[in-house]
Formats: structure tokens, sequence, C-alpha cells
């Protein structure tokens, strides 16, 4: 399945508890249908004390929320926007906003 948004892309959340705010997509989980967004939807987890952690303690990981709940941000107007598709001629497909933007050149979240 076709998704509307891929890794590293700036999307904005359009319901729930984080409505509004904007973040960079981590990673997406096609069998689901979800994704993780940087900074939404946050959940406290115990860890033991490791070489990675080396204190333990709580800390704050980002779950997993439903695809249908983000829209990539436009780069025009910093906006959540729909998607739809559009082959080219030389059958490649692309991903373009509702307004004509392409969403190729949509601003991808700096690494």
């Amino acid at each position: 399945m076709t998704m509307h948004v891929k890794k590293d892309d700036m999307v904005e959340m359009i319901a729930g508890d984080y409505k509004g705010m904007t973040g960079k997509v981590l990673r997406v989980l096609t069998d689901e249908n979800k994704v993780v967004v940087q900074g939404v939807n946050l959940a406290k987890k115990h860890v033991r004390p490791s070489q990675r952690n080396p204190s333990g303690g709580r800390i704050n990981i980002e779950q997993p929320i439903h695809i249908s709940n983000v829209l990539p941000v436009n780069p025009k107007t910093n906006k959540g926007s729909r998607v739809h598709y559009k082959l080219g001629d030389d059958g490649s497909k692309q991903r373009i906003a509702k307004d004509g933007t392409k969403l190729s050149d949509v601003r991808r979240a700096k690494k």
C-alpha cells in the first residue's frame, strides 16, 4: 500500500491530544498503518542501568499513532496538506499536494 508520508518527512497532527503539532517521522510501520513521530505520543519506560544508560531510571519513548492522523507539511504554506499521486512521463510516481506543490520537494527534517 502506498503511504502518504515517508521517513524523515515533516508532518502535522490533525487529531488527538497533539493536534496542531508538527514533528519528524522517525519510522513508518506499514503493516500496522502507523507512524512514529518525534516528540509526539510519549510514554515513560523504566530501564535498568546499562552501558547505554548508566544511571537507569525512566526514559521517554515515542509510541506509534495511526497514519490517518497526520498530514505532510506543505513547504509553501507550512501547514498539513492532503496528497494525491501523479505518474510522470517516465513512469515515476510523484506525491503532489492538493494545491499542486510537489511533495518530493517537501521540506525534509534536518538529520
